[in-house]
């Protein structure tokens, strides 16, 4: 579990070890907020423990001072539970970036961030939000079809690490999921 600095670790009396999310931060409350540069280690941490080839602290840095972007942390407590990044051209935009701490999934965060980033989609008056995820990503692929994204076309051989075909989703702003 990453601990912010300023921050410091309860540990079970019984083990001494950290406690985990589960054990204290599941049961509060999720709320979403704009990430602000402070929580750009925490988001790395997750980004770290997320995808093959995460993103650098660098590059969040350089999107939090687009006008043109959106990033968004989901809290439980104190703790940053995950994140997502939108960014939006004429009236079209793309989900960058969207996980969840390891300790935190299947618990619904993942989808409480995917309604923020189309919540800002509406309010920019965007008409159509894309996508790319990795084929075998069978959960995130599940929790976007959810939400009323289709497949509009397979990038073969996009990611690497290993070498895996990506697929472009789209849903359309005004479009309620089935």
């Amino acid at each position: 579990m990453y601990v912010r600095p300023e921050q410091s670790v309860r540990s079970k009396p019984e083990t001494g070890q950290p406690e985990r999310p589960e054990d204290s931060a599941a049961s509060e409350a999720v709320s979403v907020r704009a990430m602000r540069v402070r929580d750009v280690p925490e988001v790395v941490y997750i980004e770290n423990r997320s995808f093959r080839v995460p993103w650098s602290e660098s590059t969040f840095k350089s999107l939090l001072r687009q006008p043109h972007a959106a990033l968004f942390v989901a809290e439980t407590g104190d703790q940053i539970a995950g994140y997502a990044a939108v960014w939006f051209v004429a009236d079209e935009a793309e989900l960058g970036d969207l996980a969840v701490h390891p300790d935190y999934r299947r618990r619904g965060i993942g989808s409480i961030l995917l309604r923020r980033a189309l919540q800002e989609a509406r309010g920019r008056k965007i008409r159509v939000l894309y996508l790319e995820v990795r084929a075998g990503n069978e959960d995130a692929r599940r929790l976007y079809e959810r939400s009323g994204f289709e497949v509009m076309t397979v990038r073969r051989g996009y990611y690497s690490q290993p070498v895996e075909d990506a697929l472009v989703m789209r849903r359309l702003i005004d479009a309620q999921p089935r």
